[in-house]
């Protein structure tokens, strides 16, 4: 009798894996949940470039902050950028970080792709 217990609790682990207690509307479709990113135009978004060394170990960082555009855009700015000056980077929630402090580079590169950019910080 305990090894019937045993399979049976290990076959209902296996699923209950996604268990719902209440749910209202029907099924659920994550796609709708998600808000979605109105694409703005370069020359509606104000963007914000500074230089940041926290949670970094101390390596600088420059960060593009304020985009109202979807990842692929962003991920082919990135590309852009990263070639323009020559360093690394990433997207990390709608933000653009690049390796290296290029603050007043990429600032001149935005303004020239119609963004507008400004430094923040010190």
């Amino acid at each position: 009798m305990a090894s019937s217990k045993s399979k049976r609790n290990g076959s209902d682990s296996k699923t209950s894996g996604n268990r719902i207690a209440y749910q209202e509307f029907g099924t659920s479709n994550d796609a709708a949940v998600e808000r979605g990113i109105q694409e703005l135009p370069p020359n509606q978004q104000d963007l914000r470039v500074q230089a940041s060394r926290k949670g970094r170990k101390g390596k600088t960082v420059t960060v593009i902050s304020g985009f109202q555009s979807s990842p692929e855009t962003l991920t082919k700015l990135l590309k852009q950028l990263k070639g323009q000056c020559g360093s690394g980077g990433t997207v990390k929630d709608n933000t653009i970080e690049i390796q290296g402090n290029h603050t007043d580079k990429l600032v001149q590169i935005m303004i020239k792709l119609g963004y507008k950019a400004k430094v923040s910080g010190g």
